[in-house]
């Protein structure tokens, strides 16, 4: 269904994999993983026909279904079950059969009208039910209760929909493409509570076509794929595992101690004859076999550094807050409606100093919203933010809204920290991973993990007081959540947190907790914490 021979992938001058081959066939269920900025989604994008490979060859054969990571791509303006029904061209004939409806009955008497519109009716019937009828559109909607979309927002447009349910609509419409398309799916559990990712793992686990997947839920992997591909950014290559993702844990888990008992055997023995060299070197009878000892362990040695390279992890800090007073940042009654839906209604807030709060809800009880208003992106309907004496706010949003796509890397972090040279601008890319041409690279070709760390970065020297974090360790890998959780945690600052992510309260630490959508706060207790994943 895809097959890859010899291809290499780059995003600019830089080299990201090379010779690639592989093929993607029906009942393959691939895990790709590996680090932020490894090529994982520049991978799927290829695959997809996004991006074209800078050499070599790849076919596709038959229907493929992408989930890339923008929810933001599709028409606002369409409704959830027409982007669902798109999927199989299906929202067409659906919109045609409408039309055909209201023609017929705008002809009343006239029989010529009336006979082109009862045709256009046929005609537009026959795609319908090629196309899986009204049974297709009840297993959309199954899907989309899988996904946890309620029922309410499938006439919706996507435009009034929250990031977290636009990335399930996504989902659903690859989902409902078709059981024998090749899947590729970039980090699908994002967004999603506890059952939808349980309902996703069952589906998948049902697929009779092709899946590759990127995902840092070790639980999805563990129940889906029987193929894992390792990408190392050292090497620029993949690393092919035809094993479940348990074994392939082992069997790296197994590498590692084998090459760490290799490299501490090598080691000794280099250690050994230096050492047998040194005595030796004094004398003139074998100063030359002892020059040649000391060169054979030094080649030993050089052989290793291969090996001892570590994938590097970004170094991220959170800003020093600047001073404020007691309560930098308040709201009061704040409500916010899309297209006749209340999101947000009579929001009150204080946020003290130093403070640390959490905000549950299911998706679209409104949580982004609120970040959004409070950080002044966006302006309520009625009520009103309040503003601290000495406040400063840095906000990192979960669709990176605050990163301009068009500009580099190097010109989004000067639009978030104008103070900073170029020299000092350059410094703290590096620390965020961001080295050489990267920093030349549009924001709009990294992946998400490498977003989130841009999104980062543009922090680190703002001196906000209050950070509002929505969904922060999304896309991102092991180590560099472990390094975002790490400044989460030593931040003395205020926060403002919306996570779906357990181990992101542990770091937050919480005070309070605000319920959306019924803007009822209370003091945090442990008893709440079964409500993160299933916010």
């Amino acid at each position: 269904m895809i097959t890859v021979r010899d291809i290499e992938l780059r995003v600019g001058a830089r080299l990201l994999l090379s010779d690639l081959s592989f093929t993607v066939s029906p009942g393959d269920r691939i895990g790709l993983v590996g680090r932020n900025g490894a090529g994982k989604t520049t991978l799927l994008n290829a695959l997809a026909g996004r991006v074209r490979p800078a050499s070599g060859s790849l076919t596709r054969t038959g229907q493929i279904g992408h989930l890339a990571q923008d929810s933001r791509a599709a028409d606002p303006t369409v409704t959830v079950t027409d982007r669902i029904l798109s999927a199989r061209g299906l929202d067409q004939a659906v919109r045609r059969l409408r039309a055909a409806e209201a023609a017929m009955a705008e002809a009343g008497d006239h029989a010529g009208a009336l006979a082109r519109a009862m045709s256009a009716y046929a005609r537009a019937e026959t795609a319908f039910q090629a196309g899986g009828g009204y049974a297709a559109e009840s297993e959309a909607a199954r899907i989309a209760a899988g996904l946890g979309l309620p029922e309410a927002t499938l006439a919706r447009p996507l435009g009034h929909l929250s990031g977290g349910q636009r990335r399930r609509v996504e989902l659903a419409r690859i989902l409902f493409g078709g059981r024998d398309r090749v899947l590729l799916l970039d980090e699908p559990t994002n967004h999603l509570d506890v059952d939808s990712v349980g309902w996703l793992r069952t589906f998948l686990q049902a697929h009779e076509g092709g899946l590759m997947i990127i995902s840092h839920d070790d639980g999805l992997l563990a129940q889906t794929v029987n193929r894992v591909f390792h990408l190392d950014a050292t090497r620029a290559a993949i690393d092919i595992h035809n094993t479940d993702w348990s074994t392939y844990l082992a069997q790296r888990e197994s590498a590692a101690r084998r090459r760490e008992r290799e490299r501490a055997n090598t080691e000794r023995k280099a250690a050994s004859l230096h050492a047998q060299a040194d005595r030796m070197k004094a004398r003139s009878a074998t100063a030359v076999t002892a020059r040649s000892m000391s060169r054979r362990a030094d080649r030993m040695l050089a052989a290793l550094e291969p090996a001892r390279r570590r994938e590097r992890t970004a170094r991220i800090r959170l800003p020093e807050p600047a001073p404020c007073g007691r309560m930098p940042l308040g709201a009061v009654s704040l409500s916010r409606s899309y297209d006749g839906h209340r999101v947000l209604d009579g929001v009150d807030l204080a946020v003290d100093r130093g403070s640390r709060m959490v905000v549950l809800g299911l998706n679209g009880a409104g949580k982004t919203t609120l970040l959004r208003i409070l950080a002044g992106v966006d302006r309520p309907d009625s009520g009103r933010v309040v503003a601290g004496h000495g406040l400063r706010v840095g906000y990192f949003a979960q669709e990176h809204d605050t990163l301009d796509p068009a500009r580099t890397v190097r010109q989004n972090l000067a639009d978030a920290a104008p103070h900073l040279t170029d020299g000092e601008a350059r410094q703290v890319l590096g620390a965020f991973l961001f080295s050489g041409d990267d920093a030349d690279k549009p924001a709009g070709v990294l992946s998400g993990g490498e977003k989130t760390r841009l999104a980062l970065a543009g922090l680190v020297h703002s001196g906000a007081n209050v950070l509002l974090l929505d969904e922060p360790t999304n896309n991102l890998d092991p180590a560099s959540r472990d390094e975002v959780l790490a400044a989460v945690g030593s931040y003395p600052g205020a926060i403002v947190m919306v996570t779906h992510d357990e181990g992101a309260l542990d770091a937050l630490r919480p005070d309070r907790v605000l319920f959306l959508p019924d803007a009822e706060e209370d003091l945090w207790k442990d008893g709440y914490r079964d409500l993160v994943a299933l916010s």
